[in-house]
């Protein structure tokens, strides 16, 4: 059995990676080899700044002790190598997608594991669960024919986000964040609504200032106000940033008091009540694989690291956000490459 190279973070803004030997494969487990893993710039980022609660994570393969060290990550995509006695060997050399911490190997039951449509390319399966979070962002949304609509923070999961709204026949769609790099990206094709791409400033003097629905993805506490600022009376807005232990006076005098808005708290580990009858796990996760075939994420990764450069790549993404959008980790042997 392999030993595996695995990140940990150690203390805030410090990563090693540690060989840890593999127990012997289990009857009922599989062994699955990573080709890729993608970088959570927002919630890994608050585990790498020492910002993260000590709360349970949405993801069951990550371990609910959050404290230092921390094995920590959820998008990996590999191949089966090895199966246990019981499992079926139709899993073996099968492609896979895991809520894994970065790892070159890991041990799986099967029924933790998800297969990747042969469509995908393994660099695309990597945005599945931020793909998730923006179905289901979208969905607690409920946008409406004709509708205006902002999405605050072009990271990737708005750009994910914005992307689906595009697919909407919305009277506009707006999208904003400060950072050029990140409003550039959102290229969509046979949009059914008109885009268009702000920066923060640019949104104060827009003469859409007023919109029926607005999504908070910066990460930024403070983006609140903003949201509160643009929303039209009994307008709503979906909450989807993870702020961790970030806090920010939030104006909820003036207006506000009298604007019968919406704030809808979003979270990709549960199903909104009102869908839950209908809508289950397995059917979001067909959509998220559907969503990726259509909008094919691959072309927002700036950077590849190996494993062994992870320090360089929190250390980019820390310093330097505004020359990023998707951090991999790449297992195949592949240098470190600014697309």
């Amino acid at each position: 059995m392999p030993a595996a190279k695995t990140l940990y973070f150690t203390a805030p803004k410090q990563v090693e990676v540690r060989d840890i030997p593999l127990p012997a494969l289990k009857d009922d487990e599989v062994l699955v080899e990573t080709i890729c893993s993608a970088i959570s710039a927002g919630t890994e980022m608050l585990v790498y700044r020492g910002q993260l609660p000590q709360l349970q994570d949405a993801h069951d393969a990550v371990s609910s002790e959050l404290k230092y060290p921390l094995a920590y990550g959820y998008a990996c995509v590999g191949i089966v190598r090895e199966t246990g006695k019981q499992v079926d060997k139709s899993w073996l050399g099968k492609s896979v997608f895991a809520f894994q911490p970065h790892s070159s190997f890991f041990i799986a039951h099967p029924s933790s594991l998800i297969s990747i449509p042969n469509s995908l390319k393994p660099e695309n399966a990597c945005f599945f669960p931020n793909m998730e979070t923006a179905v289901n962002l979208v969905q607690d949304g409920a946008p409406i024919l004709g509708e205006r609509v902002l999405v605050l923070g072009q990271g990737v999961v708005g750009l994910l986000t914005a992307s689906l709204l595009s697919e909407f026949p919305l009277e506009n769609l707006t999208v904003m964040d400060s950072i050029e790099l990140r409003r550039k990206a959102l290229k969509v094709a046979g949009r059914k609504s008109k885009v268009d791409k702000l920066a923060p400033d640019d949104l104060r003097l827009s003469t859409l200032d007023s919109f029926d629905l607005v999504f908070e993805l910066t990460g930024s506490p403070s983006a609140l106000n903003t949201a509160i600022e643009h929303t039209a009376f009994s307008g709503r807005i979906v909450i989807g940033s993870w702020y961790g232990q970030k806090r920010a006076e939030i104006d909820l005098g003036g207006s506000f008091h009298r604007s019968r808005i919406k704030l809808i708290s979003s979270q990709v580990s549960s199903i909104s009540p009102e869908l839950s009858g209908r809508w289950d796990k397995s059917r979001r996760f067909e959509v998220a694989w559907q969503a990726l075939e259509r909008i094919q994420p691959q072309k927002w990764i700036t950077h590849r690291f190996s494993l062994n450069d992870a320090a360089k790549a929190y250390r980019l993404l820390d310093e330097n956000p505004g020359e990023t959008i998707q951090v991999v980790f790449d297992y195949t042997g592949a240098s470190h490459q600014n697309l």
